[in-house]
Order: C-alpha cells, then structure tokens, then sequence
C-alpha cells in the first residue's frame, strides 16, 4: 500500500476572465477559486437545512460505495428515501449513501435565483446545472466525465478532497476499456502499489474544498472525490469546443456508452472481468 505523489492544486482568490482563460484554460490546468461565489445569495443560503426545507418530500435515489456487479446497472440505486431524511443523515453522522446529478431546472428551479453563470471565459451549458450530495463515508470512484466538458465545481455545507489526474496520466491509471472509470477495486485513498505497480508512476493533483469554493476541472480530467463530512456541490459544465475533443463526446455518450451497456447485458460479470483483465495488460505494458 502507499500514497500517491500529489501536489495542491493552485489557489486563488480572484481572478479575470483573462487571467482565467490564459493561465487555466488554454494550458488545461485545474484551479481553486475562493471567492467567486462571495457575491451569490447561494454563498449563505445554500446549507443542507435550506434543501431540506425547501424539498424534502421529494424521494430521491441514492448510492454507495459498492460498485455494480455482473448485469447490475451503474443507474440502479442502492435505495430511495424522502429527501428530508437522507439530509437528516447527512447532517447528523456519517454515511456513504450519496446522490448525484441531482437537476436542479426540473427537480428545485427557485435555487437558480441563487447563483450566477460566471463571467470566466466557460461558455456553459444552462439546460444542466446539477447538485451532488455526500456523507462523511462517500467517495466517488475515479474517473473522467462521458460528456468530455470543462466543469465549474462548487462546493457548499462541509468540506471535500478532490483528487485530479490529468488525460496524460491515464497510461497509468488502469483505465477499464469502454469505460470512463479505472478498476473500481483500486482504492485511491490507499493504493497498491504492489498489485497495480503502475500507479506509483502518476502524479496528481489535490484540491480541499470548503463552502463557497469553486474548483476549475478541464475536460478530460481523472477525478476521485471524498467527503469529509455531510455537504453538497453544484456543477456547471461548458460542451467541448474543439472538434476532436467534441467528435470524441459524440462517440463516449451514442457509441462506447452503447456498445458497454449492451454487452453488459448479454454477458455480465464475464465482460466485466475481461475488461479488467484487459485493463491491466494495457496499462503494464507502460511499464516495459
């Protein structure tokens, strides 16, 4: 077992859409941003108490920790309850049930009278601004988003450990074939070295997040996410521009996507471990 070789993501306080877009996103490099949500009224509304308020009657899927096996689909949740008592858990003890890609357009509009769309050079995509919730016990498994876009995450209520790699690390990462995720065995947290010798060569990059902050993903980024306690995180993600990286979201979300779900179906735990198998035959021979 051992740890990674990271380094903290770049800090800053404030920052121009110039400096953003010469600094960050032409390079591709993650950064943090402290104070680009001091201005929202979601800065101090947004705690776990004003969603519980606000729609707790709604039941909404959760999951944890264990990835799906055989035939099973990634979508299936773990369980369903009301809102308001999954926030109540995450508010009074620590749990690894988790929701994501809560829509905050169909699901909760008023919150978006509490947030702005920067002014940052990301032309974001308005038709899917999404919440992601979390216990003291979560963790996100790693791995790249599907739609390859440049993300704005926001963090509120609690604190979180985002763990980056860029595209080029991926050699080492044991990326699973027609997948967006690695070998969800790996523990990022505590990796093995001597089972998976080609982890001790990636570096990466390790961002804090506390209320308010504001974390720059680039497309393509590996990420792994822990939550240190209860909280939530909103999401605003800008489509690829160039038209390789685009030609190559088309073929993840109609294609890949597609072709993994249905052989999936048809041959379970057995396509999963030949992709596994796959996975790791790849990513040695990165070692020779």
């Amino acid at each position: 077992m051992g740890k990674f070789k990271t380094r903290p993501v770049t800090r800053v306080t404030d920052i121009s859409k110039q400096e953003f877009i010469e600094q960050f996103y032409k390079p591709q490099i993650p950064v943090l941003i402290t104070g680009l949500t001091k201005d929202w009224p979601a800065y101090k509304k947004w705690k776990l108490e004003y969603i519980q308020e606000r729609a707790g009657e709604q039941v909404v899927p959760l999951y944890d920790n264990e990835p799906a096996k055989d035939k099973e689909s990634v979508y299936a949740p773990a369980k369903e309850m009301k809102l308001y008592d999954y926030i109540e858990i995450l508010r009074t003890k620590p749990t690894d049930l988790r929701m994501f890609f809560y829509n905050i357009l169909k699901e909760m509009p008023e919150l978006l009278n509490d947030f702005d769309y920067p002014e940052i050079g990301l032309k974001f995509f308005k038709k899917l601004p999404a919440l992601f919730f979390g216990g003291g016990k979560s963790k996100v498994f790693m791995h790249y988003d599907i739609d390859l876009p440049d993300s704005m995450h926001f963090h509120f209520d609690g604190e979180k450990r985002v763990t980056l790699f860029s595209p080029a690390q991926t050699k080492y990462l044991y990326k699973v074939p027609f997948s967006i995720h690695n070998i969800e065995e790996i523990d990022m947290d505590d990796p093995d070295f001597e089972k998976y010798p080609a982890l001790a060569k990636a570096e990466g990059i390790v961002a804090e997040m506390k209320h308010g902050d504001a974390l720059y993903m680039p497309s393509g980024y590996w990420h792994s996410i822990r939550y240190l306690n209860g909280g939530f995180s909103m999401t605003l993600r800008a489509l690829p521009r160039k038209p390789a990286r685009f030609a190559k979201m088309l073929y993840n979300v109609l294609i890949m996507r597609n072709i993994d779900n249905l052989t999936r179906k048809y041959w379970g735990q057995k396509w999963l471990d030949y992709k596994e198998r796959l996975a790791v035959k790849r990513t040695e021979k990165n070692l020779i």
